[in-house]
Order: C-alpha cells, then sequence, then structure tokens
C-alpha cells in the first residue's frame, strides 16, 4: 500500500457555528453544508470534517472530544503577514515564529489556538 495524502480529517467541536467563524474569517477557509447538513472546511484541496459533540456521525473516533486537534496548515501568506493579521484580529499567538520540520522540509511556524483549544501551526516552508 502507498498513501499519497489527506484527503480530508475530522474535528469534533462544542459549536459548528463558532468553528466555522473562526475558520472562515480568522484562517480564510471557505464553509460548506454537504450530505444531509453536515458542515465542513474547505483549503486548496483538503478539507476538515465537523462533528459536533453529541451528534457525531458514524462511523466515528472511539473516544471523540472537542479540543483534542493539533495539526500544521501551510499558508501561502507570508508568515509575517500571518501574525500581523492575527494580532490586529486580537488572537493569542501561543508559541512562535519557530523553525520545525514539515513534511517535506524545514518550516517556519506560528501556533494558536481556535474555539475548542485545538492546537494550530501555520507554517511556511522556508
Amino acid at each position: 500500500m502507498k498513501i499519497s495524502r489527506i484527503d480530508h480529517f475530522v474535528l469534533t467541536v462544542a459549536s459548528i457555528e463558532a468553528t466555522c467563524a473562526f475558520y472562515r474569517d480568522v484562517v480564510g477557509m471557505e464553509v460548506f453544508t454537504f450530505a444531509g447538513g453536515r458542515h465542513a472546511l474547505s483549503f486548496g484541496t483538503q478539507k476538515i470534517n465537523l462533528h459536533e459533540v453529541g451528534r457525531e456521525f458514524e462511523p466515528k473516533a472511539a473516544r471523540p472530544s472537542a479540543g483534542s486537534g493539533d495539526f500544521c496548515l501551510i499558508a501561502d501568506t507570508p508568515l509575517e503577514q500571518v501574525i500581523a493579521e492575527l494580532q490586529a484580529r486580537g488572537i493569542a499567538i501561543e508559541e512562535g515564529p519557530v523553525s520545525r520540520t514539515g513534511a517535506t522540509g524545514p518550516i517556519r511556524s506560528v501556533y494558536i489556538r481556535d474555539p475548542d483549544d485545538n492546537l494550530v501551526e501555520i507554517a511556511n516552508y522556508v
């Protein structure tokens, strides 16, 4: 077996509305509805499906919970501009900018929290 990429992953969240607003307004993702009222966030060729706590779709993770996510997003926007945009919106930068290793090489990253306290790393390849 050879896996080529991630298509989507699921975040379990306390509030679909708050999560959609954050990722749309702060991170610039597109929000859309599919398959009978399910919600997702779209960016590039990937998406994040959203499950609300207590209203998850089957099949689901064994122990779904809000705030258990930790993932990295690669931005086309230069990191300095990302930082300025986050600061302008009053979004606290938990850590960074720092050097890390991405899937295909070195990256520079900042870390923020979404409404559920998921750790969201936003990075540029160097």
